[in-house]
């Protein structure tokens, strides 16, 4: 560990002050750059999303020895149908359900190449880059559509007059070791299950990285009047990746032939 010169004791105590807090900051466990899961079998089963009754059900599945035979994948895809119909969709409004699910081909992200909006963005799969913006600010920056938002850790609310906005307002706090978020003010657009969601939508993450440092864990509580019976809950989980870059996204074209209720 450095250590101050000894000649200079009043003025290195205050310059040694700011390099101290900050390898204390709960920021600086977070901050780096985050991809795809462990090669695990949970990993792989929330690279994009999770719910916990998904991954008790694909627990139950592997458990049993009447599934020895049965590839992982068919496990996994019968474990991700569970949570979408079991968990997922009893959950949506009778409003919803009368167009779920959405026709892929109606997405803007797809017809458009429009950037994806808050409740797909926030899960997005692979890079998820965390910067710190000098005290009071955090930089998420993802890999997918080379999207960025700014999350306000200064104890600030969403101002009353901010205008709706694709990926949101966010503002957050630290509960220990662990980053809470609160993000509203999110303008009407899809989730990632093709259901719609209104603009009231308010989504509560909280972000815990593992002890060893090698993974993070994202849960996530969504909300919404219009959309959800009750609150939905999700999760994700990124593992650490110091050595990747984020490139600019150029992986989109419109497309020029396309079929409606084709999946």
């Amino acid at each position: 560990m450095a250590k101050c010169p000894s000649g200079f004791l009043v003025l290195t105590f205050v310059l040694c002050i700011p390099a101290f807090a900050e390898a204390q900051s709960p920021a600086g466990k977070f901050t780096g750059m985050w991809s795809d899961p462990p090669a695990t079998i949970t990993g792989d089963f929330c690279a994009s999303w999770c719910t916990d009754a998904g991954i008790e059900r694909l627990n139950a599945l592997l458990d049993d020895p009447a599934n020895d035979a049965r590839p992982l994948g068919q496990l996994r895809t019968e474990a991700d149908t569970y949570q979408r119909e079991k968990y997922v969709r009893p959950r949506f409004t009778d409003a919803v359900l009368k167009t779920f699910p959405l026709d892929p081909a109606d997405d803007p992200s797809f017809l458009r190449c429009e950037p994806y909006g808050f409740a797909r963005q926030f899960i997005a799969r692979h890079q998820l880059e965390i910067r710190q913006i000098g005290k009071d600010r955090l930089e998420m920056r993802y890999g997918e559509w080379d999207a960025r938002r700014t999350v306000y850790l200064d104890g600030r609310n969403r101002p009353a007059n901010e205008p709706l906005k694709p990926l949101g307002y966010s503002v957050g706090h630290w509960e220990g070791d662990t980053l809470v978020i609160q993000t509203s003010g999110i303008s009407a657009n899809i989730t990632i299950w093709w259901s719609p969601h209104s603009d009231q939508l308010r989504v509560l993450e909280r972000y815990t990285r593992a002890p060893d440092g090698k993974t993070l864990m994202l849960t996530a509580t969504m909300e919404d009047p219009l959309s959800f019976r009750e609150p939905v809950v999700i999760k994700h989980i990124w593992a650490w990746a110091p050595d990747q870059k984020i490139a600019a996204y150029d992986q989109c074209e419109r497309p020029t032939e396309f079929k409606k209720g084709v999946r």
